[in-house]
């Protein structure tokens, strides 16, 4: 199953540099209450799915890819400064999650077309889990933005 092992690696290093991510842009914007508090929260979400998808790492290997690596704005490894760079650091989460949430989908396909329950559930469980955090993501990015965009620096 090397199909399958290569979303397996790619769901886990991309939970990580979402977590990451999340961690980057709380301790970068510490100021902002909700943002630091819930990026946190977040990130710890990231945390759990990947232990939940140790044992099928373990059945079913992992192939060590470089794509969320390649989709990871630079800007993540260092928080942008004022509403502006909260807006584009929140849009920069929203793209990671998007790819993380994608990659669930795919490997729920590929549990259901195994009859791998175990893995059905982690990948229906996460993708249920990183659907919430794009949810909050947008909520967030529609509340920063008239601040962002209107009001002058």
């Amino acid at each position: 199953m090397p199909h399958l092992a290569t979303y397996v690696g790619l769901v886990d290093h991309s939970e990580q540099v979402l977590a990451d991510s999340f961690r980057t842009v709380a301790d970068g914007h510490a100021h902002v209450a909700d943002v630091h508090h819930l990026c946190l929260t977040l990130a710890g979400m990231c945390d759990r799915h990947r232990e939940q998808l140790a044992p099928v790492v373990e059945r079913y290997g992992e192939e060590d890819l470089d794509e969320p690596e390649r989709l990871r704005a630079d800007a993540l490894l260092q928080a942008r400064e004022g509403e502006i760079g909260l807006l584009r650091d929140l849009q920069d989460l929203h793209l990671l999650a998007s790819l993380v949430k994608s990659t669930w989908v795919v490997i729920a396909q590929g549990a259901q077309g195994l009859r791998d329950r175990d893995l059905l559930e982690v990948a229906q469980s996460s993708q249920q889990e990183t659907d919430r955090q794009l949810t909050w993501l947008n909520t967030r990015m529609k509340a920063a933005a008239p601040q962002a965009l209107i009001v002058a620096p």
